[in-house]
């Protein structure tokens, strides 16, 4: 589905990258189809959903 230049196939990476971002409304669209949002949830291409993934507060790193 990666249409942009160069290719996901054509570099290091096997990460999609973003081909469409709008950070004023919280979400990315990658190059293979899904749609990521700023809560880390995701849609993916086939309509799946991938929750957020939440971190816990006593995990949070605190600056003294």
């Amino acid at each position: 589905m990666c249409t942009h230049q160069p290719s996901c196939a054509a570099t290091d990476s096997d990460r999609p990258h973003i081909v469409a971002a709008h950070p004023e409304q919280g979400w990315n669209l990658l190059c293979n189809g899904a749609i990521v949002f700023d809560d880390t949830g995701e849609l993916l291409p086939d309509g799946q959903v991938v929750a957020p993934h939440r971190v816990m507060v006593a995990e949070l790193a605190v600056a003294a």
